[in-house]
């Protein structure tokens, strides 16, 4: 699987346990930053990871900062990102097997690493079901517009 990830200042920890441990387990991965603990801002990240899987380079994105929040607010706004806040492994496998989200946000401050892991296994091993879901999921997207 080809995965992107990215963090800011407050998820660079987190991103870079994810990213080794997902290499280790043979999947492709790429880093968009931040590589560093400076200061800087979420926004740019999410719009990498947007920009990877939207590109068709990817398949699924991974996003870290201190909540998640921001990384999920900035990145749905990318025609064709259906990202997701996750703490929890049944809402890891539900989003992926009911909205077909294609990027998981984590929050540093929130969840510790192992959790972290359970919740990225969780996400990246559930198939979306399609069925029933797809037209919502359809309908969802319809209202999706290209954002300057």
């Amino acid at each position: 699987m080809r995965i992107v990830v990215g963090s800011d200042h407050a998820g660079l920890v987190l991103k870079d346990h994810l990213a080794v441990r997902l290499r280790a387990q043979g999947h492709e991965v790429e880093d968009v930053g931040t590589n560093s603990s400076a200061s800087c801002d979420y926004p740019d990240l999410a719009n990498a990871v947007g920009s990877a899987l939207t590109s068709g380079r990817v398949d699924f994105g991974i996003l870290v900062c201190g909540t998640g929040q921001g990384m999920a607010m900035t990145a749905n706004r990318i025609s064709g990102i259906r990202a997701a806040v996750l703490s929890d492994t049944f809402s890891a496998r539900s989003t992926r097997a009911h909205n077909d989200a294609n990027v998981l946000c984590l929050g540093q401050r929130v969840v510790g690493s192992g959790l972290a892991e359970d919740i990225v296994d969780a996400f990246l091993n559930t198939p979306f079901e399609g069925g029933r879901h797809a037209g919502r999921v359809a309908k969802m997207m319809a209202n999706d517009v290209e954002k300057a």
